[in-house]
């Protein structure tokens, strides 16, 4: 998504003609008739250094959680892998829920640190145009996603973690005979 942040107009002129937005990667113009155009980012290493760490926070965030859904899902007990220790499945799941917890993590980090920037650059009394910009749609998409995944992690830890310290488990009772020294199966 293109719209991490989105420009808002401070002057006297309250209809405008276009809307600007800004996101990690490129940055695009959209007309009132509908239109937009978008232009790429012309260079890495020209960027401010808070843009180039937000880049690099969220590429491991996603990364952190591909492999934590490959890790978790063997973790799971609805699959047949490591299905001979229960024990040792649920270590590979707490270790799934683990990466998503610190694949969320980046990503809050990321985000609080670039809306932190918007914010003190929005507020900031020296700014000579009339474009200022506001927190854009990707921003809480992004901060929806960094809680989500730090949920499911914490969850995920949580409900593995009986398993793996050797507490029993529940399991269903046979049914209760109708006649004593008779099980039915």
């Amino acid at each position: 998504m293109t719209e991490w942040k989105a420009s808002s107009y401070a002057g006297e002129n309250i209809v405008t003609a276009q809307a600007t937005y800004e996101g990690l990667w490129m940055s695009c113009v959209s007309q009132s008739t509908g239109h937009m155009q978008c232009k790429a980012f012309d260079s890495l290493l020209q960027q401010p250094m808070e843009l180039q760490l937000t880049r690099a926070l969220m590429i491991s965030s996603i990364l952190l959680s591909g492999i934590a859904t490959l890790v978790a899902m063997v973790g799971m007990k609805c699959t047949t892998c490591l299905t001979d220790d229960q024990q040792q499945k649920s270590r590979v799941a707490i270790v799934g829920g683990i990466l998503f917890i610190i694949a969320g993590f980046c990503a809050l980090v990321a985000t609080s640190w670039y809306g932190k920037r918007i914010t003190t650059r929005f507020y900031q009394q020296y700014v000579t145009s009339d474009v200022r910009f506001e927190f854009g749609k990707a921003l809480f998409v992004a901060w929806g996603a960094a809680a989500l995944s730090f949920l499911g992690g914490c969850f995920l830890c949580c409900r593995c973690s009986g398993a793996c310290s050797g507490q029993p488990t529940q399991r269903s009772k046979p049914y209760p005979s109708a006649r004593p020294g008779i099980d039915y199966v």
